[in-house]
Parts: structure tokens; C-alpha cells; sequence
């Protein structure tokens, strides 16, 4: 029995807000443990009337019901004598224990027992906190603690290792950073809570076989974590909200019922994960309960909330590298560790104050958990000497795959496992183990080459030019036909004479005369059909729009007082526009988009507190009541488009998404692990399809749609999406499984067109556009790869490599024939942002784009936005030169050739709002003037109207002519 057990281990980072455990396999897989399906879990815990602690998703569920029964960090309460929860007084180590024996269970589903554990603990806690620890780790039914030192073996029992000095453990022996012995490096440990610095020495291999960081200095900020920056956030929200709505946010910030508790739990929620949203985004909406509109948060509002308390942090780096004796410049790394250590503005501080580069990964909760694994080897594995570097096999054979480097160590090779620090050879993994995630996992057997690095490929054959009149043209003959004019292969004439003799020399030359004229017609017959393909293949599909000054073409009423929700939606000749009505239900009116004609005026059946938005898709007219929660359902309603009348309605979660083709409705059924086909005409299932599952059963997938060029060349949505999707015939969308596998779905049938294993995370970038899927690791050292659709099989083309570990990729759109386009932001910093494009067999082109957060497609061109104060847009031709540079405001696409500029962002309050057209081939810009008194965030266009709310109405512009 203990044979099958060797080799399973199991590091867990109990933290304030969330705690972390990384499950270690015998063949040296590591993953991370899912409790209740997810990485990452609460570390919250509620105490029910009957007795019963729960933690994780579950206390925070059961939290929305009784606020009072549940603490959120109970890791904070270590030094208190008791915690009330309900009606109860319990200890601190009850608490704790509570979450470890969460822990155990999922530790006991993933691996049939509880396997040796090593648990973290702040360097700065002293024995009373660690005694807390211990007797939390009885009451969960572990091993009682066992704490390594650097004086003797670790007796038996569950381990407990200093937190930076895990961390350490990871830079060195994971990530593969060297410290030589006797330098330091500074773990700056960032959590839900606290704020923990800590500098560590390595003293080399200790007698014991284990690695001997030892903490040098330590300190840090007891009272400052993601909480304080999630309190100032919320503090933001209120300067947006209280002016316009008093009594609600009045109410949120008493909360003196049980209701405004809740309500307040939910909007506290909603806050920290729109600041999680934008630690990768610029924009997040926030649902504030009682309160109808959603605010927009945006990066900048992160930043200036964070500043204050961040200037706190990096001063209390500084302390602790001073109390260390030395100076910054004199430290061998700084890593930064804890989930609120993602947010971008903390490397740029510390970087800019410290004068180092930090290191800091895109799921920063994890290594400490999985550096504490460390001081759990493998059996037969020698120690290394720590900082030693890479490891080098002894004997390498054939290269069959991409070697490691520093983001894609050993360990994580498919096919084999590392044979731990010290070690000199690979051992191979055992048959049919799943390839764990990583760099190498990205790249298959053989691939690591660009189109361009291999002179040995065959020359593609020449692709048929495309007929003008719409059907494909044969592929040019190999030579002239047999009898052609002048060519090699025509038949000699026959012997004897063409003419007979009674002609005589003027009848041949009248001969001579009418072949020379059918020569000259068939040439000039020729030189037309070629000057017309020519000119065919030519022609600017997309010219420059003739641009006008604003016309108003008419105001539609919507409700006898100011609607407190308004949205439009334009498809073709046709406008959509909604408000919200008293009753809750919504009001939908179709007009003429052309002239305001109104065609019909239709309430839902369903009636909502609040609704999101309308999207007008081929025939129907969709609305979408607001998430009040991911798990909570809600009616989405689909209306004829021709009179108004329901056809159907289907309950969804907040987090479900839906795609649309002519013909079906794809729902992302995240509670159901599915996607699911819906007939549009009257919501009827045509196919179900399950997810993919990976080997733990997690069954997450990211959607996206197969773009197409006619969708990309019609008008988008300010984020850049297409806003008529369904152009194009045969629909399709990609799938990606938490098992790191894709398919590719045929939206009316449901049928998979096509899968491959082992392509990208969850969380990676990737963009699918006609046969083509790009993938950019979300990763420092990242590779852009090409896959074909249509060969899935195949071998993907690498497009790009970043030159060095410290870039990573954001913003990946498609942005041409086999060509896509993304922005590189080097060491954090968004100052130095770059957009690479690259192209397959071609050198990648590149150049600046300083703070940049904003891709979109147009045409061949590519739009690229600025986000911050001001914002502003620049638009480039496929060389990388500016069409149009810098131009205030927020660009948006009206169809491949031109754009629509906002002189200011969207924003609910009604005001005037200048817009500009521009003709994107030359970047000619025409001020067209001022919408006035709009809501700008509800406005829709299509290439010559523009339809917005405004206070009571709805208005109708004309900027193009027709």
C-alpha cells in the first residue's frame, strides 16, 4: 500500500482571502488541487444554526442568506480568543480547520487518500500563531506539524515551511533563477490581507537534503492587502453612484438590515472582481444593487484607488531590503507572490522605485503552494544545490522537441517529467499520463521553426485568381494549348496549297488581311478581359464614405418620464430601440433606420429589475435581462423581428454566453457543462454537446467565434467585436477544454468539425478568423502559433517568439490573410508596449505603441487604442506607418475603409458628444458635429446612421450619404 502512495504530495498556501493547493503526482506532475471545481478557493467560512462550519464557494454562497454567520478572512482573527459568528463564539483554529479539512476532502477525491503535505505560514508569525496552525491541522484530521529547520531531519508529520522561503524555492528549482550561495533575493507577498516582504539567503544544501533559504530580514504591512485596495475601490464606486442616487448608496453603506447586508456583500463582490477584470482589461462594468445602471470602472480608477496604499507597500519593500543590509541593486531577484500582486501598477512602483525588474507570473497565488512541494522530493531524486540553474541531461539525444526555457521548466515537458533538482537525465513519463501545461506543452513534437526558418519546405503552389464574375477560376494550363498562335505546340499547316489556284495573289492577301484582324480582335478581346480582372481585383471593395455634417432624421419617443435604461441596436435598414417602463417589462420599437418610420412598438412578456442590452441578429431581436448573480437565472427574450411578437425565451446564468447564426442560438451552458443548439425561430434544442473534461473532471471551456472577413468589415462594438457576426454562411465557433484540448463547432448542426489535443490554457490569448487559430501563452516568453482549421493535425507554424521572458502578449486580434497582430508589454511596463505583427512566412514587423490596451481589425489596417487620460486613437497601414495618429477620442469601425471617432468616451449621462468620420485609406478626418443630450454608451451604427438615447427620447443622425 505505501508503494502506491510514494510520490504524491500535497503543498497548500493557506491565505487570507483564498487559499491555494497544488497536488503533486508520483510521476512529477503538479497540479492544481480544485476544490468545488476551482484553483483557487475562499478561504471564507460560515457557521450554520445547526452546528456545521462550511468553507470555500460554499460559505460564500450560504453567506448571502445570514452576512452575520460567515467570516470572509479568518486567517486575519489568528491573534483573538474567539470569532462571534451567528450566535456562536468559535476559536481561531476552528476556523482554519474548517478550510484544511475542505482541502483534505478534495486532496482525498483527486488522489483516494491524503497524501504528505507541506502547509505555508507568514515569516513574520511567531510561536503562538504557529500553534494556532497546529491545532487547526488536528481539527481538520491531518498529521500534527512537523517544522523543517536547518538542525536536523523534519520529523513525520504535515510540514510547515516559511512562506517567502517556499517562494524562493519555486524561483530557483521551478522558474529556474539562479542565486548562487551567499546572494538574496526579496519575496514581496502581496495577499488578499496582508502585505509580507521578506528577504532570503541561500545558505546552500543543508546535511538534511534540503534546500537552506533562511530568512534574512522580514516585515511588511499588517493591515494592507487586495481587501484595502478592494475598500478604496468600493469607496470609488460610491463618488460615482451617491451624487445621482443618494438614498440607494445610503443604504448599501449602513447596511442595517439583513437585506443591505447582502446587498453590500454582492456590490463588495462585484468590486473585487471588476478589479480583477482589470488587472487584465481596461474596462469592467459593476452592478450596484438598488441601482439600475451599472458603473464602469476602468484601469485608471485601479490605479488612482491603488497609489496611496501601493506607495505604503513599496516604502515597506525598501524597510525590509535595508533591514536586510543591502540596497536593492545588491539583490539577486525580487518576486512577487499573492493574487493582488497581479495588478499592474504594483510591478511598475516597484520597479520604478527599486530600480529592479520584478518577476511576476499571471497566476501569482501559486507559487508559493507549489514551491512548498519542494521540501516534499521524489524518491531517488538527489538535492540541488540551489541557484544551480537549468539542468542538462546527460545524454541528449535527437532533438524531438522544444527544449525548456525559464518559462517552460523540465517538469513540464510532455512525455516526460524532471528528474528533480540535481538530477542528470529525464524520466520518461508513464504511458498514457496527460502533458501538464507549460511552454513545451504549447509547442508539439518537431515544431519550433517558422515558415521563413525552413529552406527545405516546398514552394506553395500559386493560388487561382478568383473569377469577377463570382466563380472560381481553372488553374492556368501548364502550356499553351496545341494550335495556340505562336507557341511551341502549334501544328505545322498541312501540305499543299491553302488556296485554291483560280484565287490568285489578291485573294491571299485579303486572306493574310482577315486573319490579321481576328488576331488584333482576339488581342484586344484579351487586353479587356484582362484590364477588367485587373481592375476587379483592384477595386477598393471599401472606399472612403462620403462624410457629412450631422443631419437629424428623427426623434422616436420612449416613455412619458426619463427611463432609467436605454439601448439600441441597428441591422441593416432596420433600428431597434428599448427602454425599461415602469412595470420592469421592456419596450421595443423597430424603426426605419433610414428615415425613423416607426414599423412596430412591442413590451416583453418578461419583466426584469434591470436589463443588460439588445442585440438585433438576423430576423429576431434578442434582450437580455441584467445578472444579478453568475448563478442566478435569468429569461432571455427573443422577439420577431418583423412584428415584435415573443417567439420564445430561455432561462440563463449570468455567466452563460450566446452566438448566433441565421438559423440557431448557441448557448454556453456553464452550469450545465455543455453548449447547446436552439432552433431562432421558436428556441427548440437541435443538438446538445457535452464539454470536454480533463483528467480531474474539471469541465471549464472558453468559447470564441470563427471571425470571418465579411463579419470584420462591417461596423463593431467599442471593444472592437464584430456587431454582425452571421455575414458569412456556415458559421462556426471554437472550444477550448480545461484539458487544453480545441474543437471546432458547427453552429447549426452542432457537428465537430475538427479537435486537437494539447493547443492552450484556459487563459491564454487566442483569436480563431476564417481557416486560421492563433495562440499566444499568457506567459512571459510567450510564442505566437498559427493553426490551421482546416488541419488540425498539422503542425503549427510558430509566427513570432518573444525575445525574452520579462514580454508578454495582450490584445490578440487577426488582422489579415494568415496574419495576426498583438500588443507585447515588456517588464509590466505599459509605456514600453509594442504591437508585433506577424505574418506566416514572413518577418514579423513591430513598432511602438506606448500604453496601448486596444486592438481592432480594420481591413488590412490595424486600430489601435489608448485607454487612459486622454484617450486617444491611432490607426496603421499593414507596413506599421500612421494613417491617422494620435487622434483624441475613441475610434470605432463603420466598415473596412472608414471609422467613427467619439471625441470622449461612452458615458450613461446625457451631454453633447462630438464625433469625426475618417477614411481610413488615407486618414482623412471630417468633423461631423455634435450628437446632443445623448447617453453615448447606448448609441449603434451601422455606415450611415448613428441611433442613441437620450433623456426621453430616442435620436436618429445621418452622417453619410447613400
Amino acid at each position: 500500500m505505501a508503494g502506491q502512495h510514494d510520490g504524491f504530495a500535497l503543498g497548500v498556501d493557506l491565505g487570507t482571502s483564498n487559499t491555494v493547493a497544488v497536488l503533486r503526482w508520483p510521476d512529477g506532475r503538479t497540479r492544481p488541487l480544485l476544490v468545488d471545481g476551482q484553483p483557487i478557493m475562499p478561504s471564507g467560512v460560515y457557521a450554520d444554526p445547526d452546528g456545521g462550519l462550511h468553507a470555500g464557494l460554499d460559505a460564500r454562497r450560504l453567506a448571502q442568506a445570514d452576512p452575520l454567520r460567515y467570516e470572509p478572512n479568518p486567517k486575519r482573527r489568528v491573534d483573538e480568543a474567539s470569532v462571534r459568528l451567528g450566535e456562536r463564539d468559535l476559536l481561531p483554529a476552528e476556523l482554519l480547520g474548517a478550510v484544511l479539512h475542505a482541502v483534505g476532502r478534495a486532496a482525498v477525491e483527486a488522489a483516494g487518500f491524503l497524501p504528505p503535505a507541506v502547509l505555508t505560514a507568514p515569516a513574520t508569525w511567531d510561536d503562538a500563531r504557529r500553534q494556532v496552525l497546529g491545532e487547526a491541522l488536528l481539527r481538520a484530521g491531518w498529521p500534527q506539524v512537523a517544522e523543517h529547520t536547518l538542525a536536523g531531519p523534519t520529523p513525520p508529520g504535515t510540514r510547515l515551511l516559511r512562506e517567502p522561503v517556499a517562494a524562493a524555492r519555486y524561483y530557483t528549482e521551478v522558474l529556474r533563477r539562479p542565486v548562487p550561495v551567499g546572494e538574496a533575493i526579496a519575496v514581496f507577498d502581496f495577499g488578499g490581507g496582508t502585505l509580507d516582504v521578506a528577504v532570503v539567503r541561500n545558505e546552500g544544501a543543508d546535511p538534511w537534503g534540503d534546500s537552506g533559504f533562511t530568512v534574512v530580514s522580514c516585515g511588511g504591512l499588517p493591515d494592507l492587502g487586495g481587501l484595502d485596495v478592494d475598500a478604496a475601490l468600493l469607496a470609488r464606486v460610491g463618488e460615482l453612484v451617491a451624487g445621482r442616487y443618494p438614498r440607494q448608496w445610503a443604504r448599501l453603506a449602513a447596511h442595517a438590515d439583513a437585506v443591505a447586508r447582502r446587498d453590500a456583500m454582492q456590490l463588495w463582490e462585484a468590486v473585487r472582481g471588476a478589479k480583477e477584470s482589470l488587472s487584465r482589461g481596461t474596462v469592467a462594468p459593476v452592478v450596484v444593487p438598488g441601482v439600475a445602471e451599472p458603473v464602469r470602472l476602468t484601469r485608471d480608477d485601479v490605479e488612482r484607488a491603488a497609489r496611496p496604499l501601493l506607495e505604503r507597500a513599496v516604502a515597506a519593500a525598501r524597510e525590509v531590503i535595508g533591514a536586510a543590509g543591502l540596497t536593492p541593486e545588491r539583490l539577486a531577484g525580487l518576486f512577487l507572490v499573492g493574487g493582488s500582486s497581479r495588478i499592474p501598477l504594483v510591478a511598475r512602483m516597484l520597479h520604478a522605485d527599486l530600480g529592479i525588474a520584478p518577476t511576476v507570473l499571471e497566476q501569482p497565488e501559486l507559487p508559493v503552494a507549489e514551491g512548498a512541494l519542494t521540501d516534499l522530493p521524489l524518491r531517488g531524486r538527489a538535492p540541488a544545490a540551489v541557484g544551480a540553474g537549468p539542468l542538462v541531461p546527460a545524454q541528449r539525444p535527437a532533438p524531438t522537441a522544444v527544449e525548456p526555457g525559464p518559462s517552460a521548466p523540465a517538469a513540464h515537458l510532455p512525455g516526460s517529467v524532471s528528474a528533480g533538482p540535481g538530477s542528470e537525465a529525464a524520466v520518461p513519463s508513464p504511458p498514457g499520463a496527460s502533458p501538464a501545461p507549460g511552454l513545451a506543452a504549447t509547442l508539439p513534437a518537431g515544431v519550433g521553426a517558422t515558415l521563413v526558418d525552413r529552406p527545405d519546405s516546398p514552394a506553395a503552389p500559386p493560388f487561382p485568381r478568383p473569377s469577377p464574375f463570382g466563380e472560381p477560376a481553372a488553374a492556368p494550363p501548364a502550356g499553351p494549348p496545341a494550335g495556340h498562335l505562336g507557341g511551341p505546340a502549334a501544328q505545322p499547316a498541312p501540305a499543299g496549297p491553302l488556296l485554291s489556284p483560280s484565287s490568285g495573289a489578291a485573294g491571299a492577301r485579303a486572306g493574310r488581311r482577315r486573319v490579321g484582324w481576328i488576331v488584333l480582335g482576339a488581342v484586344l478581346a484579351l487586353a479587356g478581359v484582362a484590364t477588367a480582372t485587373l481592375l476587379y481585383l483592384t477595386r477598393d471593395r471599401y472606399p472612403g464614405l462620403d462624410f457629412h455634417a450631422l443631419q437629424e432624421v428623427k426623434r422616436v419617443a420612449a416613455g412619458n418620464e426619463r427611463s432609467v435604461g436605454m439601448w439600441t441596436a441597428v441591422l441593416g435598414d432596420r433600428g431597434y430601440l428599448a427602454y425599461r417602463r415602469s412595470d420592469g417589462r421592456l419596450e421595443v420599437t423597430a424603426v426605419d433606420a433610414a428615415t425613423g418610420a416607426e414599423l412596430w412598438r412591442k413590451p416583453t412578456d418578461v419583466a426584469a429589475d434591470d436589463w443588460e442590452r439588445i442585440v438585433a441578429v438576423p430576423g429576431a431581436v434578442v434582450a437580455y435581462p441584467s445578472e444579478a448573480a453568475t448563478s442566478e437565472p435569468r429569461e432571455m427574450v427573443v422577439l420577431d423581428a418583423a412584428t415584435g411578437a415573443q417567439r420564445w425565451k430561455r432561462a440563463i446564468r449570468g455567466d452563460d454566453d450566446v452566438y448566433f447564426t441565421d438559423r440557431v442560438a448557441v448557448l454556453v451552458d456553464r452550469a450545465g457543462k455543455r453548449l447547446v443548439g436552439l432552433r431562432l425561430d421558436d428556441g427548440e434544442q437541435r443538438w446538445d454537446l457535452p464539454n470536454p473534461q480533463d483528467e480531474y473532471g474539471g469541465a471549464r471551456t472558453t468559447v470564441v467565434p470563427v471571425g470571418t472577413d465579411e463579419a470584420e468589415a462591417g461596423p463593431g462594438y467599442l471593444d472592437g467585436g464584430s456587431r454582425d457576426p452571421w455575414r458569412a454562411t456556415g458559421r462556426r465557433l471554437l472550444q477550448v477544454g480545461a484539458d487544453r484540448s480545441v474543437r471546432v463547432i458547427e453552429m447549426d448542426s452542432g457537428a465537430v468539425a475538427g479537435s486537437r489535443g494539447n493547443v492552450a490554457d484556459l487563459d491564454d490569448l487566442l483569436v480563431a478568423h476564417e481557416d486560421r487559430l492563433f495562440v499566444a501563452a499568457d506567459e512571459g516568453g510567450f510564442q505566437l502559433l498559427g493553426y490551421d482549421l482546416n488541419a488540425l493535425s498539422a503542425q503549427p507554424v510558430v509566427l513570432y517568439r518573444a525575445p525574452d521572458e520579462r514580454r508578454r502578449p495582450e490584445a490578440l486580434v487577426a488582422c489579415g490573410e494568415h496574419r495576426a497582430c498583438l500588443l507585447e508589454v515588456p517588464d509590466a511596463t505599459a509605456e514600453r508596449t509594442i504591437v508585433v505583427a506577424a505574418t506566416e512566412g514572413e518577418t514579423p514587423k513591430s513598432w511602438p505603441a506606448p500604453n496601448a490596451s486596444v486592438l481592432v481589425p480594420v481591413g488590412e489596417r490595424l486600430l489601435v487604442r489608448r485607454t487612459g487620460t486622454p484617450a486617444t486613437s491611432t490607426l496603421f497601414d499593414p507596413d506599421g506607418t500612421a494613417v491617422l495618429r494620435d487622434r483624441r477620442g475613441v475610434a470605432v469601425r463603420l466598415d473596412a475603409g472608414n471609422l467613427l471617432v467619439f471625441a470622449e468616451p461612452a458615458s450613461t449621462v446625457e451631454a453633447d458628444r462630438s464625433v469625426a468620420g475618417v477614411r481610413a485609406g488615407t486618414g482623412e478626418v471630417t468633423e461631423l458635429g455634435e450628437l446632443v443630450g445623448v447617453r453615448s454608451s447606448t448609441c449603434s451604427w451601422n455606415s450611415r446612421v448613428i441611433t442613441c438615447g437620450a433623456e426621453k427620447d430616442f435620436v436618429i443622425y445621418r452622417f453619410a450619404a447613400e
